[in-house]
């Protein structure tokens, strides 16, 4: 029973909590950036670049059979070593994206952080008794001198 109860307070802890709500915004924001990326972004890239689809780049490692067409698909079924860097570009895109949002956002949380005003200064606490006492028979033996 030990271990259970440790689990459970292991798992209610508020940073265990906060990972977890961060791990699956993460996932689903990162397929909100995948489609910025494949459905707006890289269609404007190919438009700008005359049509380039990153997706089919790639370098023939091999020999290809013969009867063999020389697409991406064609070439993997056929078990020709290839070297498929479009994918990589396209990962390197949705990763440069990802990464400049989450800059914007993060300074943006800390520009509203600064702007936060300060918290008024706590009135000075009320000295207790035996100190207010012992303040005025120091001030009345002063005073005589």
């Amino acid at each position: 029973m030990g271990i259970a109860k440790e689990f459970r307070e292991f798992a209610v802890k508020g940073n265990v909590i906060d990972l977890a709500v961060g791990v699956i915004i993460g996932g689903a924001f990162g397929k909100i950036v995948d489609s910025v990326v494949s459905d707006l972004i890289m269609p404007i890239v190919g438009l700008v670049f005359g049509k380039l689809d990153f997706s089919n780049l790639f370098v023939v490692l091999g020999t290809v059979p013969p009867g063999v067409p020389s697409t991406l698909d064609a070439l993997r079924k056929a078990g020709v070593p290839v070297l498929a860097y479009g994918n990589f570009i396209t990962v390197a895109v949705n990763f440069a994206i990802l990464a400049f949002i989450i800059f914007l956002m993060v300074k943006q949380i800390n520009r509203l952080k600064r702007e936060a005003p300060p918290a008024p200064p706590a009135p000075p606490a009320a000295a207790p008794e035996d100190i207010v006492l012992l303040r005025e028979i120091r001030d009345s033996l002063v005073r005589r001198g």
